[in-house]
């Protein structure tokens, strides 16, 4: 029998927060079909952003990085929520990654590779996804990343 996604992620000792609430008017999670859709994910720990700012001005790729990683967690809070089971993700179809950047930044796609290398490692095969990394002049509380996710379900 092959590894749960739960088990891969004790093995990376990760406990899931509880999913975070929307902030404003719309869902943190939708299905249509056999696709869930997240809303974007901060990179929130503990209730706390844990980077802020733009990265090539207040923030390093390394910084971003790391909180991409916080951002696929909250995904994967926000899955367990919706399929009470992560067993039901049958793969990770596309992530879309911004990044909060000055002008002059050029390494979204390694900020990017936080999210995609903790989702894969989480996900097994079942992880290996598209993505798209764009830069941004800013993003909701001044969150240097934001990531939102695409899924086929069971």
């Amino acid at each position: 029998m092959s590894e749960t996604i739960e088990k891969r992620l004790s093995d990376l000792g990760v406990v899931l927060p509880v999913a975070a609430a929307p902030a404003a008017n719309y869902v943190p999670y939708c299905t249509s079909g056999n696709l869930l859709f997240t809303a974007g994910q901060l990179p929130l720990k503990d209730g706390k952003l844990q980077a802020t700012g733009l990265l090539g001005r207040d923030a390093d790729t390394a910084t971003g990085k790391e909180g991409a990683k916080y951002c696929a967690i909250n995904i994967l809070a926000q899955a367990k929520a919706a399929l009470g089971d992560l067993e039901k993700i049958r793969r990770l179809v596309k992530i879309t990654v911004f990044v909060a950047s000055s002008p002059d930044f050029v390494e979204q796609h390694l900020v990017a590779n936080g999210a995609s290398d903790f989702l894969v490692a989480a996900l097994g095969e079942r992880g290996k996804h598209a993505r798209s990394a764009v830069g941004t002049a800013s993003l909701p509380l001044n969150a240097a990343v934001e990531v939102e996710a695409i899924f086929e379900i069971a």
